[in-house]
């Protein structure tokens, strides 16, 4: 661990929040904050009386005082009342900004005039199912397309706005038969990712089957492969309300289910006596139609794998376990296993494995694509998207490169066949075979909305296809410039800069700097969109930083982000903030800084080690308590990525940057705003609950430290299009405030 300082004392101060001398300071900040809001024109209430307990933790040796233990309780009325106290002052300040009404009556023109978007493209007999995005409507649907997939020859296959007037049902994940003759949905209401699965006629969209629930949590997920006949399917389950309620989300296992047939009565194919765990998250694969399929298991979300084959009516195959370092694998069309291993190179090599398979076979598999000097991306699993795609003669397989895409393309039997083009500094997710060898995959780009490219087997080319967004957002008069700062350890970290073409670096631009860095997500490049491009025409530049946590450069760049190493994504985003400043595109001033979920642990961290860094911060969803995040669910699944306060050394890695034990009476912190969905079943929403009132009693500032709290989303998946403007605008317009920035009328779009 290279970033120590004093845990006692600094434990100490914070907890000098709840003490009589706290109290006072707290008053007296809430005063000079309100003094700043009324310069501004906007009267900001002080925040709700927020009660101390003595609640102190004992742990190797270190007394670590909590002094708002009493805020984990959602159930607890005095809780609630003081949420919803919180939610309505924020509620107050943000919509009497004099921003607020203009941002966010320019941000819902600009997305409801976007045309409506594709994604998920999957072909199956006949038909090319995709999610389909139309801004005028809530929630996306599920169409489909012809063979060639024709925009034109849409159809609305399952529409939540119809099945929820409200909004509140989304799509958290579908699944088409091999025949195309059928569609298994999973859907969840409010944010929750709680899933129920459902099963459609793909003609009529009929529902043909009985809804079965517990299919889908945010802790573990959920996943289904249909048989080759497509008389039923392989899915994912959780024990459900008969299992204690502290054991509900967890144990998830693999059911057979026949279609026509009682669920209840499926037979269990893949669970405890095959190797599954508490934490198992499991990902199924049978994408080419075939008897045999793939199950991917991911231990917590630490990024390691063992892989099974399953049949029906047969005994699971182990074809690779935990630390044999194969992390992705499925079948290709001709029946052989094709999978990522990092056992011999952080960046992953392809193996290839025919059958017969037997237990253990892929760590003896033959090496079809060797490791390079750039990464093979390896995570979509977890996204439901495939990391190696294939046509009939192809396989197609995704690099990154410090963050940017490219494609690679190889025969079956691993030679190289060229590359599809893509622009530069571009990102690719999406890789869907069509008839007759051709391939569909889109394209992101920071200054052009998503669009698809058809590849053509017979003439070698590429064009753009119909499948494309447009937006009345533009960004000709912007540039995208890419450079590295210099972590405190000699990294070399990228970071993305948009801005106006002919911006002074005088130091006096406002600067909003994104970042995440974390289980080995990486920000590749996609369309910056109408929230960026006010930001930009206020006079702004946007920044986006490729922090190490992420797999931006494979694996390695992974593993020096986690566990002990957690300090170096800090450090590394810290030294990205510093050369900004330094190179003259802006100051600690015109200074801001946003994440969410882990990368709001790292607003966390930049906040309460680094105070005077930024004027402001916008943090979502995020780890505040990284002493007590593995008390709920899902943080059961995050000790693979953070590690546990159980294991020593963890510990104290833990403890030396968690956010919350580190907030310090009377520190001069920046305005915060910190968003939750009460509905939130990845990062409790207790975390920001706690870090709003140790940062309200502390602050020193005068500057505002802001909950808001939304009732009908949850970790921000499954949001609704208008709450996600809400959002927006009450972000936009708040930093707006902080920075003294200025919406043109009319804005140039």
């Amino acid at each position: 661990m290279q970033y120590s300082f004093g845990k006692r004392e600094a434990v100490g101060r914070a907890a000098g929040a709840g003490t009589r001398a706290g109290r006072w300071a707290a008053a007296a900040a809430a005063l000079a904050a309100a003094s700043t809001a009324l310069a501004a024109g906007v009267a900001l209430t002080p925040p709700p009386p927020t009660p101390t307990d003595p609640t102190v933790d004992q742990s190797f040796g270190y007394r670590i005082p909590d002094p708002y233990r009493w805020l984990e309780n959602r159930t607890d009325p005095a809780v609630q009342a003081w949420s919803h106290a919180q939610a309505a002052r924020a509620s107050a300040y943000l919509e009497a900004l004099p921003s607020h009404d203009a941002v966010k009556a320019r941000l819902t023109a600009l997305l409801k005039d976007s045309s409506p978007a594709y994604s998920d493209l999957q072909a199956r007999g006949g038909r090319v199912f995709a999610l389909y995005s139309d801004p005028r409507f809530e929630q996306p649907m599920l169409v489909t397309l012809d063979p060639s997939a024709d925009p034109a020859s849409r159809h609305a296959l399952v529409d939540p706005n119809q099945l929820d007037r409200n909004g509140l049902l989304a799509i958290d994940w579908f699944v088409p038969s091999g025949d195309g003759s059928k569609v298994a949905v999973s859907m969840s209401r409010n944010g929750s990712e709680d899933g129920t699965l459902h099963v459609f006629d793909a003609t009529s969209g009929r529902e043909i089957e009985a809804p079965i629930p517990e299919v889908q949590y945010p802790t573990a997920g959920g996943s289904l492969a249909w048989t080759a006949d497509d008389r039923g399917f392989w899915y994912t389950r959780y024990p459900g309300p008969t299992a204690p309620a502290a054991e509900q989300h967890f144990n998830m296992q693999v059911y057979f289910h026949v279609l026509g047939t009682d669920a209840a009565k499926d037979s269990l194919a893949l669970g405890r006596a095959d190797g599954l765990e508490r934490v198992s998250e499991v990902f199924l694969d049978n994408r080419h139609a075939l008897r045999e399929i793939i199950a991917m298991v991911q231990r917590g979300d630490g990024n390691t794998w063992a892989m099974y084959v399953l049949r029906r009516s047969a005994p699971a195959v182990r074809v690779a376990t935990y630390g044999d370092g194969v992390v992705y694998a499925t079948f290709g069309p001709d029946g052989a296993i094709y999978a990522i291993s990092r056992a011999h190179s952080s960046n992953g090599e392809i193996l290839k494995l025919a059958p017969p398979f037997s237990p253990g076979a892929l760590t003896h598999a033959a090496v079809l694509v060797p490791a390079s000097d750039v990464a093979i991306v390896s995570g979509g699993a977890e996204q439901d998207l495939p990391d190696l795609s294939f046509t009939a003669q192809r396989l197609f397989v995704r690099d990154i490169v410090g963050g940017p895409n490219r494609i690679r393309m190889f025969t079956l039997q691993g030679r190289p066949a060229g590359a599809l083009p893509l622009p530069p500094v571009a990102g690719n997710d999406e890789i869907d075979p069509l008839a007759g060898g051709d391939v569909l995959y889109d394209v992101s780009t920071y200054l052009r909305p998503r669009y698809y490219e058809r590849w053509h087997a017979a003439t070698a080319t590429a064009e753009e296809s119909a499948l494309r967004q447009t937006s009345p957002v533009s960004y000709d008069d912007a540039e995208v410039v890419r450079e590295f700062a210099v972590s405190r350890d000699g990294t070399r970290v990228p970071v993305n800069i948009l801005m106006k073409k002919g911006t002074r670096r005088d130091g006096h631009n406002p600067l909003l700097l994104y970042g995440y860095g974390g289980f080995g997500i990486s920000m590749t490049p996609e369309f910056a969109g109408a929230t960026t491009r006010l930001w930009l025409d206020a006079g702004g530049i946007y920044a986006v930083a490729n922090i190490r946590g992420g797999s931006e450069y494979g694996e390695r760049w992974h593993q020096e982000g986690m566990l002990t190493h957690k300090q170096n994504d800090f450090d590394d985003f810290y030294a990205v903030a510093r050369y900004l400043i330094d190179r003259g595109y802006t100051s600690s001033a015109r200074l801001a800084i946003e994440g969410g979920s882990n990368g709001g642990l790292l607003m966390g961290a930049e906040i309460t080690q680094h105070p005077t860094l930024a004027r402001a911060v916008v943090s979502k969803a995020g780890l505040y308590d990284m002493l007590r995040f593995e008390t709920d669910p899902n943080g059961a699944f995050n000790t693979a990525e953070y590690g546990s306060v159980k294991n020593p050394q963890q510990f104290r890695a833990l403890y030396a940057y968690s956010p919350y034990q580190h907030v310090t009476a009377h520190s001069p912190y920046p305005a915060v705003l910190l968003l939750i969905g009460t509905n939130d079943g990845r990062v409790n929403p207790m975390h920001s609950r706690k870090f709003a009132a140790a940062l309200q009693a502390a602050t020193s500032s005068g500057r505002p430290i802001l909950l808001r709290v939304d009732t009908h989303s949850g970790h921000g998946f499954g949001s609704s299009v208008d709450e996600r403007i809400g959002e927006e605008a009450d972000e936009l317009s708040f930093l707006f405030a902080q920075l003294d920035m200025r919406l043109p009328n009319p804005a140039r779009l």
